[in-house]
């Protein structure tokens, strides 16, 4: 009998290389990843205090004061058309000129935001603390 010479297909090396060459590239991808999310997460976070911050402005432009709230649901209650993202805490501080806020996202990586508008707006953060 003949040897079929001529069949189509992987051998087992190739197959294993092509294996490992993804196990080196997962290895290193990953990571990075998980990196990336909570950089997205803390963007969200900053965002938010962002649409805050525009939402007390417009309270003020209507003749109001600032308002002032303790967390997620009483600022979207008490600043109109505020929408936060889901894992965002935040807490505004409003008075008769000038209002603060703070902003971090349990999902990122703990950093706090904070805004002053009196110093001008979102305070450069500082190290990634407890959210």
């Amino acid at each position: 009998m003949k040897a079929i010479r001529n069949s189509k297909g992987f051998t087992l090396i190739e197959l294993l290389v092509v294996v490992a060459i993804i196990g080196i590239l997962a290895a290193i991808a990953i990571p990075q990843f998980a990196v990336y999310r909570q950089k997205g997460f803390n963007a969200q976070s900053q965002s938010d205090l962002r649409n805050a911050a525009t939402a007390e402005e417009a309270l003020v432009a209507g003749g109001a004061n600032y308002a002032t709230c303790a967390n997620n649901a009483a600022c979207v209650t008490a600043l109109p058309g505020l929408k936060t993202s889901a894992k965002t805490k935040m807490a505004m501080t409003g008075g008769a000129t000038t209002f603060t806020g703070t902003s971090c996202n349990t999902s990122g990586d703990g950093q706090n935001y904070s805004w002053d508008s009196s110093l001008g707006g979102l305070q450069t953060p500082g190290a990634p603390g407890t959210c």
